[in-house]
């Protein structure tokens, strides 16, 4: 079984620790985590930061994320447009937005030098379904949806795919789904996911996007970076 999962409603997450000291949650019903239990800091910014925001060079850069979960990716990418005074427009998508009690003892922001606690939990804390200019880089629209029945609301440079994994929810990975992406996505546009599966890689392929078979974050061998064409 997978060790990923963003929890589909069954079970309560709980927090661990993964192998870089950063915390994941952990659905202990389902037998996943939301992030790798090699290190969940350390997944982020290779598949979504080294691997996805540094490879483009827009500004403003247009970001969807399928998956908000803990806030992590989000997290990371404010740092760095703050960094770079980068202009960033990010929406995320999220069936099932976890608790704000539980989002607080997460140790992300004792981690990262640069991270500012107060911001990290005022993304959990705005409302969804409206968009909020968090710095003067950063502006976050959170999606309270399920991704297979909404409409994206823009054109989108470069997605984060950070989804229920494919074992416990294949139908986040169906062609189906990479089509809607894929109309709402800019020609040239960048997608990025953890995930390697030959069903996955051609998915995409099936929904025009150019594949490139990427070395992983420690403990995967390999992630997919996908260009639509």
């Amino acid at each position: 079984m997978s060790t990923r999962n963003k929890t589909g409603g069954t079970g309560k997450p709980v927090i661990i620790e993964t192998a870089d000291a950063s915390h994941t949650l952990s659905v202990p019903s389902l037998g996943e985590t939301y992030h790798s239990r090699h290190g969940a800091i350390q997944e982020s910014l290779h598949v979504f930061i080294k691997n996805g925001f540094r490879v483009t060079e827009q500004s403003p850069l247009r970001i969807l994320e399928v998956g908000f979960g803990t806030g992590l990716n989000a997290l990371l990418t404010l740092t760095e447009a703050d960094r770079e005074q980068r202009s960033i427009h990010y929406t995320t998508v999220e069936r099932y937005p976890l608790d704000t009690a539980l989002i607080s003892r997460l140790n992300y922001c004792q981690l990262l030098e640069e991270a500012d606690e107060s911001l990290f939990l005022r993304m959990h804390a705005l409302r969804w379904n409206e968009e909020h200019r968090l710095t003067e880089n950063f502006t976050l629209l959170k999606l309270h949806e399920d991704l297979t029945t909404c409409h994206l609301p823009g054109k989108y440079d470069l997605v984060y795919f950070d989804a229920f994994s494919a074992e416990v929810q294949p139908e986040m990975w169906s062609p189906e789904v990479f089509a809607g992406i894929s109309e709402a996505m800019v020609s040239g546009g960048v997608l990025v996911t953890y995930a390697a599966k030959g069903s996955v890689r051609r998915a995409l392929q099936q929904t025009g996007f150019r594949i490139e078979r990427l070395p992983g974050p420690p403990g995967k061998r390999e992630m997919i970076r996908a260009v639509k064409k």
